[in-house]
């Protein structure tokens, strides 16, 4: 049974071209990052599980923390990788 490359290839090239162009768009706005200590440590420094609150000076702001923890290994005594997510989080509402 023969193959109908041409509309594949057609179709290929289409999505390729609106792919590449997504990337690039996205290269450009994409801003050179930079790793801030105090906010790894604040991370570092999260309880696992999820939490949240509302302090009671800043109004109806409302704080969030999560923070999961897991070793996933292949058997018993295979090698591991440890996955480490954590996230701070802020809502803040006010008038103006």
């Amino acid at each position: 049974m023969a193959l109908p490359i041409v509309p594949l290839a057609g179709a290929a090239l289409k999505y390729g071209a609106v792919a590449l162009a997504g990337i690039v768009v996205l290269r450009q706005a994409a801003q050179a990052g930079r790793t801030d200590q105090r906010a790894e440590d604040a991370l570092d420094d999260l309880h696992d599980g999820l939490t949240a609150h509302r302090p009671r000076d800043r109004g109806p702001q409302l704080n969030a923390t999560a923070r999961l923890r897991r070793v996933i290994r292949l058997g018993r005594t295979g090698p591991g990788i440890e996955i480490d997510a954590a996230a701070l989080g802020r809502l803040r509402l006010r008038r103006v």
